[in-house]
């Protein structure tokens, strides 16, 4: 099993910036992707960047210039920094990873910006 444990989440105003961390524990070996995707009241969940274990990353387009996925492999965590947050970046965030082609989620983390 994995567990994931996210952080990092709250309230900000537009043009604010907040962090998401993500540690994942348990039978880690065989990780190769780490990503956050999220979801908005109302919408389905979408995709908002991901990295491979090699470091290879890809964004949503509404992430592209505002946010940054990286991971540290060593503590088996992945953060995304989130820059220039808009009140359409209000979802609840969720990490996932891939282990041998299968997802796990976290519980999920709220961000909330305020216009």
């Amino acid at each position: 099993q994995v567990q994931l444990v996210e952080s990092g989440g709250g309230l900000v105003q537009a043009g604010g910036s907040l962090r998401l961390s993500c540690a994942a524990s348990g039978s880690i070996f065989g990780i190769n992707a780490m990503g956050w995707y999220r979801q908005a009241p109302g919408k389905q969940r979408e995709l908002v960047a991901t990295i491979t274990s090699t470091g290879r990353t890809n964004y949503a387009d509404s992430a592209k210039g505002r946010f940054t996925i990286s991971r540290d492999s060593g503590k088996n965590t992945v953060y995304l920094q989130m820059n220039s947050l808009k009140p359409e970046d209000t979802a609840v965030y969720y990490c996932k990873i891939t282990k041998w082609g299968t997802g796990y989620w976290g519980q999920g983390t709220q961000v909330t910006v305020s216009s």
